[in-house]
């Protein structure tokens, strides 16, 4: 059973927050209703890459007090809104280039009665206008060619077919043929200029007249909170920021990319954070990765303390006595460049783990003293993956050394691959090794199909299972305050494992105000307590309810 997780506060909150960057708008000020397109973005970046999400939505709120009342996501961005002019009816128009030869979208019909979304139309089709008539029965679109081979000019024409229904309200899915939409060819862009620009004035206006300020925020990639209570949060467009106890922001340093990782030292005053830069396009060359920016920041101020000129794209690893490693994350180099920083601030080349793939071999494992990566197999890097630790030199001059642990696949099934993704330690008691517990994703490439997704729990240093527990959605982000573990997944939910043996302690669906949203980074503070960074810029202080 799930049960919402209690909230105490949210931080980096404010109108709009669930629709993302706006790309398109519809206002009828007779009911007031605003609806707003926008997008969260893609999670990806050059360490880590979430398949099966789509980040585009339509938020639809009111104009009294700028409340969500609906949010639909969508498969494709949205292009163009319109609000019914009698029924509670909304219709979306999405799409895009697939960047080689189609485009694609659809067009949805959201009733903001029932809450339900339907898909009208037969097949996939970019809808780039849509605009209801005063009598409400027909709906004049835009519809893009269907690929590059149908018109001369994709890019900058369309196609204008109108759409005449009694009651839009009783349209079946797929039910709109590709033959009703022809029509005359007419010029229309995928966003007509300064489309954005004029959303985002819009939405700055209606909270400027509540009160409010509005400023998109994406992506709370890592959260950490400080015993002070402070709590830490590295962001899309933004390095680090920092929010006091009582829920203020004491500082925020701005990046035109932001972090993806964080790292506090073992003293509490300073913190490492991962910048990435997203790839370029080289005439000539193609597409290229450009290295990132790995700081050392001062939590007093947020003020630069150090800063490491790797020379490539890196994913962190931290140990818990300050060790630190960047490995290249470019999937081109066979062997891989890694530089280690010592607790004293010395740096020295690492060991090369091999190729790099941001699908496969993310490995972000909190709480460790050691520093653990995936490496893959020689012929096939994606397969035969191993945990390994990167272990300091023996003797001055030496280079640090890898050892191998266990295969990330405990089973060792020829027919199925096992991916990389968050995890966390467990300290051992009595001397002994603890735990590592992991989660990722299973692609089968014969046979009968799994469960998508796992978190695993494995003994430490030797590997083996001490629980799986399968999950239907890839895990974003995990940890665990000893006793529970604690994985946030892509569907929203919140689950807490007992630590000793993966059964099901709680179970919670993530959501503000009534609104689902989904956590991408987690710290666990304190017993049932948790600091969540979610999808859409916000972050969340609450626990889970406890067992009935």
């Amino acid at each position: 059973m799930h049960e919402p997780l209690h909230i105490h506060r949210i931080l980096g909150g404010g109108p709009f927050a669930e629709a993302g960057k706006p790309s398109a708008l519809a206002r009828d000020d007779a009911r007031g209703l605003i609806a707003v397109g926008g997008s969260v973005g893609d999670l990806q970046w050059g360490g880590r890459a979430l398949n099966s999400w789509y980040g585009y939505r339509v938020g639809v709120y009111g104009l009294d007090d700028l409340r969500c009342r609906q949010l639909v996501r969508t498969r494709w961005p949205v292009l163009d809104l319109a609000l019914h002019p009698h029924l509670p009816l909304l219709a979306v128009g999405t799409g895009a280039y697939d960047g080689g030869y189609l485009y694609e979208g659809e067009l949805l019909i959201v009733d903001l009665e029932d809450g339900t979304t339907t898909s009208v139309l037969e097949g996939h089709w970019e809808v780039r206008r849509v605009r209801w008539r005063e009598d409400g029965r027909a709906l004049e679109l835009v519809v893009a060619p269907p690929d590059d081979d149908a018109d001369d000019a994709p890019e900058t024409h369309g196609f204008a077919p109108v759409l005449e229904r009694d009651d839009w309200r009783r349209v079946a899915p797929r039910s709109i043929s590709y033959k009703d939409l022809t029509g005359p060819r007419v010029r229309a862009s995928r966003r007509p200029e300064g489309a954005k620009q004029a959303a985002r004035e819009t939405l700055a206006a209606l909270a400027d007249a509540h009160g409010a300020t509005w400023s998109p925020r994406r992506q709370v990639w890592a959260v950490e909170a400080l015993d002070d209570g402070r709590v830490l949060a590295a962001l899309e467009g933004t390095k680090l920021e920092s929010w006091s106890p009582s829920g203020e922001s004491q500082w925020s340093v701005p990046d035109p990319d932001g972090a993806r990782e964080l790292h506090i030292s073992p003293d509490r005053t300073s913190a490492w954070v991962n910048v990435a830069r997203p790839s370029r396009w080289a005439h000539g060359v193609g597409w290229e990765e450009v290295p990132g920016l790995v700081e050392r920041v001062s939590l007093a101020d947020g003020s630069t303390l150090d800063t490491v000129d790797a020379g490539f794209p890196a994913a962190l690893a931290a140990g818990l006595d300050g060790r630190l490693a960047l490995r290249d994350t470019r999937l081109e180099r066979q062997n891989t460049r890694m530089t280690l920083l010592a607790p004293d601030g010395t740096r020295s080349a690492g060991p090369a783990l091999g190729c790099y793939d941001s699908l496969n071999m993310y490995f972000g494992v909190r709480r460790s003293p050691e520093l653990l990566f995936l490496q893959g197999g020689k012929k096939e890097y994606w397969k035969d993956q191993w945990v390994v630790a990167v272990d300091p030199a023996k003797r001055e001059g030496r280079r640090p050394e890898t050892r191998r642990l266990f295969p990330l696949d405990w089973d060792g099934k020829r027919s199925r691959r096992l991916t990389g993704g968050p995890a966390v330690r467990l300290a051992g008691s009595d001397g002994t090794g603890g735990a590592l517990v992991h989660a990722g994703e299973i692609h089968v490439d014969r046979g009968p199909k799994a469960d998508p997704a796992f978190v695993a729990c494995r003994r430490f240093p030797d590997g083996a299972p001490r629980w799986v527990f399968p999950v239907d959605h890839p895990v974003t982000a995990l940890d665990s305050d000893g006793d529970t573990v604690f994985a946030a997944l892509l569907s929203g939910e919140i689950v807490a494992l007992d630590a000793a043996d993966g059964t099901v302690r709680r179970r919670a669906q993530l959501s503000v105000g009534g609104v689902p949203t989904v956590a991408l980074s987690l710290a666990a503070t304190a017993p049932g307590q948790l600091v969540l960074g979610t999808v859409d810029g916000r972050i969340l202080l609450g626990e889970l309810p406890p067992p009935q």
